[in-house]
């Protein structure tokens, strides 16, 4: 399998960067070509804020498409970019996602959700750890640990007004709580660990995300069950961090979260591809003078097949240009995602910047096999309709709303025949009265 993997994504890093051969003066020439063109949107303030592992992807198919993931929110990655997702997805879902970025940094992460009817939510543990280790004054490794950042995340949505035509307004939220783990060092005198050292540096946060997404179609020309326009807005990561435990000061509250404003949209034109776009303004709460500059990203979904599909996408964030590419492969109930991205920081090497996510579909909980047997009724109505058996008709009809409120056809349905049946009325009693 490991073999298989490393195949596919050197597939994936050649099918993208072809002009670059295998020779170190010419990536030297590249990168050069690359940090020139995007110098202007180098960002005073990149780096200010706590908790960067917030901004880094789990990885998967959000990372493919450049991280404009704020409309599309499709799958159960809509956790890092709009909370209000869990009540419009299609199935249950439980997936297991690691994103091998930078150097020897890792992201872990484990996620559920699931939807009744327009309630959704969910939960999530993410963790980010990178290797540290710590020398003495003569070069000889003192100790060894991992810095690390976690964060846990639940969550909760509501799909409102949802109807036939018009698919809903979902609202969403996530509670967050994070903890950054610093390793305690050593005693330069003695050499000895200091028990507890690493706690004034270690910091907690506690944070909240809200989401909006709509749903509805516009210039459409194929049939389809779901809508083909979507647009999402969020505001991520506010709240507090707390820092300097166990310290004669106390706990501090000096540091900022990287808090941002995120507004997407995701349009499918045509059946199999659709394209997204988001547009990020970090904020500073504290001061936002020190905010951060804007970034944008944009990303492109093909389906190849039913089961099948390939994804590229953009992100530009300060003056590191990232380009990603990836597919992912359903498998019945089960799904995997492939993501390679390439940016400033990365090397060229197959394994240097790679993520990996594996998704257990658990169904719908019925809502499909639900929907066609109201659709079902519907049918059976409009032939109850077309021979003159209205009583028969609308039985039919109520019993498809029984099934499914929402189905506006049916109800429509059932008004036009009452209301032909108050006209007829009307025309008999003035036929009496002549």
């Amino acid at each position: 399998m490991k073999r298989i993997c490393k195949i596919c994504i050197s597939l994936l890093l050649t099918a993208f960067i072809i002009p670059v051969k295998v020779c170190s003066l010419e990536y030297i020439d590249v990168f050069s070509s690359l940090a020139d063109s995007f110098s202007g949107f180098v960002d005073k303030n990149a780096g200010t804020t706590v908790f960067p592992s917030l901004n880094i992807p789990s990885g998967g198919r959000e990372e493919s498409l450049g991280s404009a993931f704020t409309a599309v929110a499709d799958d159960i990655g809509f956790f890092d970019y709009n909370p209000a997702a869990s009540s419009v997805l299609e199935n249950t879902e439980l997936a297991l996602l690691h994103n091998s970025w930078i150097s020897d940094s890792n992201v872990e992460t484990f996620a559920f959700t699931q939807r009744k009817n327009d309630l959704g939510y969910g939960a999530k543990l993410k963790c980010f750890y990178v290797p540290f280790t710590e020398y003495n004054d003569f070069g000889e490794r003192a100790a060894s640990n991992y810095y690390s950042e976690t964060t846990a995340v639940f969550n909760v949505s509501y799909n409102f007004f949802h109807g036939y035509y018009f698919k809903g307004l979902a609202v969403g939220a996530n509670v967050k709580a994070a903890w950054r783990s610093i390793p305690d060092y050593t005693d330069r005198i003695t050499g000895e660990i200091i028990k507890n050292s690493g706690l004034a540096q270690s910091g907690a946060a506690l944070m909240g995300d809200l989401g909006i997404l709509l749903r509805f179609n516009a210039g459409k020309f194929f049939n389809d069950r779901n809508p083909n326009l979507k647009i999402g807005l969020s505001l991520m990561n506010a709240g507090i961090a707390l820092t300097g435990f166990g310290t004669s000061k106390g706990v501090q509250t000096d540091d900022s979260l990287p808090t941002k404003l995120s507004a997407g949209i995701s349009y499918r034109f045509l059946k199999p591809v659709s394209i997204c776009a988001d547009f990020s303004q970090p904020v500073n709460i504290s001061d936002f003078s020190k905010s951060e500059m804007w970034s944008f990203g944009a990303g492109v979904d093909v389906n190849i097949t039913n089961f099948v599909e390939l994804m590229a996408g953009f992100r530009l964030k300060g003056a590191n240009p990232r380009f990603s590419l990836g597919t992912e492969i359903k498998l019945k109930s089960f799904v995997i995602d492939l993501n390679y991205t390439f940016d400033l920081t990365s090397s060229l090497n197959p394994v240097n910047h790679f993520s990996l996510a594996a998704k257990i579909n658990f169904g719908d909980r019925g809502r499909k096999s639900q929907e066609l047997v109201a659709e079902g009724y519907y049918e059976d109505g409009l032939k109850f309709y077309a021979n003159g058996k209205m009583e028969q008709a609308v039985e039919c009809w109520e019993n498809c709303l029984k099934l499914n409120p929402s189905f506006t056809p049916a109800r429509n349905s059932i008004n036009l025949v009452k209301n032909s049946n108050k006209l007829f009325d009307r025309v008999i009693d003035i036929q009496s009265l002549e």
